[in-house]
This record gives structure tokens, sequence and C-alpha cells, in this order.
């Protein structure tokens, strides 16, 4: 893989990760992740759109004025957005309905508007088409870590009304996690979710500190010498 688009899907995914390294779009994560199958359509509609926005915006870049790019960022994102609102409604009605107002809320997700004048407005079509994909899927993997940890805590199932929400092809992913489960009610509600993401934050510091530990650590001599010869 070319080392550029290698180092665009690692920030996407990990290094830079809207949630999980930049903390922004903190309000969708929070309203809408009571459950994994929530999470999933919310961030596959985020990923739409900044996949879409980025293209875009690249590809116009050249005849976007610098002095008003940022209104014309707006502008074109919130096309975007309403397209992307109006084909859930049409073809994927009960989720739109679940998301309801998140979904036109995505024109004011900050990570899409800086991907816009950090990213796409300054690179290809090609690496800022992947950068689109690659922050929208580290958004959802986000959006789904959470949205599962919640629901398996608060009542002990997985991916609940995916074939009601999604479709019947989805069907598969609905799970009992732990059956006959009482329920935990924190985990439904906004605290919960703070306290899961503080849980999940932490987690990644721990994985990243080891990652450098395991980088840092020298190599024996032995070891050196037989990949030299």
């Amino acid at each position: 893989m070319n080392p550029e688009f290698r180092k665009i899907t690692r920030d996407g995914l990990w290094d830079n990760n809207v949630i999980f390294s930049q903390s922004i779009g903190l309000c969708p994560l929070l309203a809408v992740t009571g459950t994994a199958t929530n999470g999933l359509g919310m961030g596959l509609a985020t990923v739409a759109v900044m996949v879409a926005c980025n293209l875009l915006i690249s590809y116009v870049r050249a005849l976007i004025p610098p002095e008003i790019r940022i209104p014309i960022f707006v502008v074109l994102i919130a096309m975007v957005v309403t397209f992307v609102d109006m084909v859930m409604n049409a073809w994927l009605h009960e989720m739109h309905k679940v998301l309801g107002l998140f979904i036109p809320l995505i024109v004011t997700n900050c990570a899409i508007l800086g991907r816009a004048e950090a990213f796409a407005s300054r690179r290809p079509m090609a690496e800022a088409t992947l950068d689109g994909l690659m922050m929208g899927l580290g958004f959802t993997l986000a959006l789904v870590v959470l949205g599962a940890a919640r629901e398996i805590l608060g009542v002990g199932t997985l991916f609940a009304s995916a074939s009601l929400l999604m479709g019947e092809s989805f069907s598969w992913m609905e799970t009992v996690i732990i059956p006959e489960y009482r329920g935990f009610l924190l985990m439904a509600l906004p605290p919960g979710g703070f306290l899961m993401l503080g849980f999940i934050l932490a987690g990644k510091k721990l994985i990243d500190r080891r990652l450098v530990a395991r980088q840092a650590r020298p190599i024996p001599i032995g070891d050196s010498v037989a990949e030299n010869s």
C-alpha cells in the first residue's frame, strides 16, 4: 500500500480518530448510542457524508475563493446531508425515525468541516476520498463500540432491532448476550454514556502506551546481527 494511504488509514481509524483522539462529535455519540444498532446507523450516515463532502470539496477546491471557503464548505456539507437524510427517509424509514433530528445535525459535526478545511481542500481527490472514508469509519467504530458496551450492560443484548431498523438482511446481527438480564438503567442514560466513554478512552491510552513502549524497546544484539546477516 502507498505509504501516504497507509498513514491516512491509520490516522482515521486509530491515531487521529474523531472520537478517541480528537474528542469531537460527542453530541451524536452520547445521544444515539443507546444501542449498537443506532450507533451503526448514525455512523454509516456520517461515513456517506464525509466521503461525499471530501470528494466534492477536493474536486472543486481550485474554484473556491479562499476568502469565502468556509461558508461554501458549509453549504456543500448541508447539501450532502440533506440528500443523505432524504435517502434514509425513503429506504431506511424506521432508522430515520429513531435517529430523528441527529441526521440533519450532521451538518454541525466539527469533524466534517474540519477535514474539509484541513485536508480535502488541499489534497488530490483520491487522498481526500480515502481520508473521508477512514475518518468516517473511525467515527463509526467509536459509535458501535460505545453503543455495544452500553447495550450489553444496559439490557444484555447486542444489535437489538437491527432487522426492524435496517432491514431483514441484518437480522443475523441480533444477539442476546446475557439471557434473562434485568438491565442496568444507568447505561441507557447519558451519564452512562459519559462513564463508558471514559473507560474506553482510558483503554485506548493504555494500548497506545504499550505500543510506544514496544517500539522503543531495544533490539537484542544477537537478533540485530541475525537480521543484518
